[in-house]
């Protein structure tokens, strides 16, 4: 192992639900990203860039682990799942003589797990049943006890309203502000691994009134539309219980849903720039390498769609922005790399650039490495939600087991995937080879079910979609004091049914 007092320091900065389009960098009508652009000058922006299975847990096990759901054993959002026992990103930064600390979001089970980090200062979407986090301990502190969702808006719902509490209790200034004092507080002679992982821009919409203000009155681009999301009757059951979950919102209540959206990702990324402040200040930003990206994206309201668990780019295509050291020749600054990335490959790419070798465990490449994959497979969900894809770099084939429904998109062509090809005569070889590729790598239920025979995709039929109404109200949080009752975790969400 080389002297890890000369190893450079690591900044992984994740958002949650943050769509990999809406960057001013990535030429979005409306979206201000200053801060994320300027690292992107800096740096090399990853523009095909997918979260593999498109929910919180799956996706952060990936990032952990840098390995596939296949491997890390989660498809379906396990909440009580403990993580697996594999080589962690923290614990092998450790294992090279890094400090490894994270603030914010972790999402795994037990809430207290630190997953190899030294320490975990903990923000959990208010989750008090499972363990009090960190940042609920903090509007504590400051007379606002169990205060924290007295907003009334919900984790998974497009309601909005500005934040309720003073600014620097919004869990965005609070994360902000404790990775500061993190980066401070190290230990000078040692590298330091950061990890800094924000809830925003997931709902609850709370965004501060100021970038409320900011985004009021401004034009806001429509939803995209589409033929082939026309009539519910032709879609699979997938579809069906997203567009029976989330109505879809009047033209004007969605265009104020997307600024409050859009508030809570420049709230963001200005805060990023007081971390990048604080590395400047202390001398630390030059040895510094940097990396921003999300578990996956949100539809908010694109084809009639909400959320993520599918594989259209608003849900699945992830921002993905590398800023190395001035000397790292392999991360040409300003350049876009067009190769297939997933989250599996965080891990790798963060020990290649910090020179620290990567565990076998991992499934995934390093992003600045000469590998290069020529197809990559994504999963979400076992049951009627269940959905699979395989992308080439330039088409996409998604797959719905139940009715066995199939769409191919030419993202080259096609880029807001408005015209499924899946039937087209001139995309019949190409949907031919990427349905023998997806078949091959399937697995579980998928066989056993017999979902995947000889190679082909056969699927099943569901029967006739019963639509079902949130009785459960699911993820709407209360009054957190006292604290709710613990009970038993389940380990399916509960939505869409």
């Amino acid at each position: 192992m080389s002297d890890p007092v000369q190893n450079p320091n690591v900044l992984l900065i994740m958002a949650d639900q943050w769509s990999g389009s809406r960057l001013g960098l990535e030429g979005h009508p409306t979206v201000e990203t200053p801060t994320l652009d300027q690292l992107a000058r800096n740096g090399v922006c990853y523009s095909k860039a997918y979260s593999e299975s498109p929910a919180c847990i799956p996706a952060r096990r990936s990032i952990y682990t840098g390995t596939t759901a296949r491997t890390h054993g989660d498809r379906v959002f396990r909440k009580s799942g403990r993580m697996p026992k594999l080589p962690t990103l923290a614990q092998t930064f450790r294992d090279a003589g890094y400090q490894a600390h994270c603030v914010g979001k972790l999402h795994v089970y037990p809430e207290r797990d630190r997953i190899g980090y030294d320490d975990v200062l903990l923000s959990e979407e208010g989750r008090p049943h499972l363990a009090v986090d960190d940042h609920s301990l903090y509007l504590s502190d400051h007379g606002f006890t169990g205060q924290g969702f007295s907003h009334g808006m919900s984790n998974n719902n497009y309601m909005h309203r500005p934040w309720h509490l003073p600014e620097h209790c919004h869990g965005t200034n609070w994360a902000t502000a404790q990775m500061c004092r993190t980066i401070k507080r190290r230990d000078p002679t040692r590298p330091a691994f950061w990890t800094l992982s924000y809830e925003a821009p997931h709902p609850p919409l709370t965004p501060l009134s100021a970038y409320m203000n900011h985004y009021r009155g401004r034009d806001v681009e429509p939803a995209l539309t589409c033929d082939w999301m026309s009539d519910d009757r032709n879609l699979p059951h997938a579809l069906r219980s997203v567009r029976n979950y989330w109505r879809d919102l009047p033209e004007t209540v969605l265009a104020d849903m997307r600024r409050a959206y859009y508030a809570m990702c420049t709230h963001v990324d200005h805060q990023i720039r007081v971390v990048l402040g604080t590395l400047r200040e202390e001398r630390q930003l030059d040895n510094t390498i940097i990396v921003f990206t999300s578990d996956h994206g949100d539809m908010l309201g694109d084809f009639g769609l909400y959320a993520k668990r599918m594989f259209y780019e608003g849900s699945a295509r992830i921002p993905l922005i590398v800023m190395g050291l001035e000397s790292d020749q392999r991360l040409e600054k300003g350049a876009r790399d067009p190769r297939l990335v997933g989250l599996q490959d965080i891990m790798p790419t963060l020990l290649d650039l910090a020179g620290i070798a990567i565990p076998v465990s991992c499934d995934g490449l390093s992003a600045v490495g000469p590998e290069k994959r020529g197809f990559l497979y994504g999963e979400i969900l076992e049951n009627n939600a269940a959905t699979r894809m395989l992308h080439d770099g330039r088409h996409k084939l998604i797959w719905y087991p139940a009715g066995n429904y199939i769409q191919l998109f030419d993202l080259q062509t096609d880029s807001d995937e408005q015209t499924d090809l899946a039937s087209h005569p001139d995309y019949q070889s190409i949907r031919q080879t990427l349905e023998a590729e997806l078949a091959s790598r399937c697995y579980g239920i998928d066989v056993e079910n017999g979902w995947v025979r000889e190679g082909a995709l056969i699927g099943y039929d569901p029967g006739p979609y019963v639509a079902r109404p949130d009785r459960n109200f699911s993820a709407q949080r209360g009054m957190h004091y006292p604290q709710p009752p613990a009970g038993a975790v389940a380990d399916s969400v509960g939505f869409p049914d």
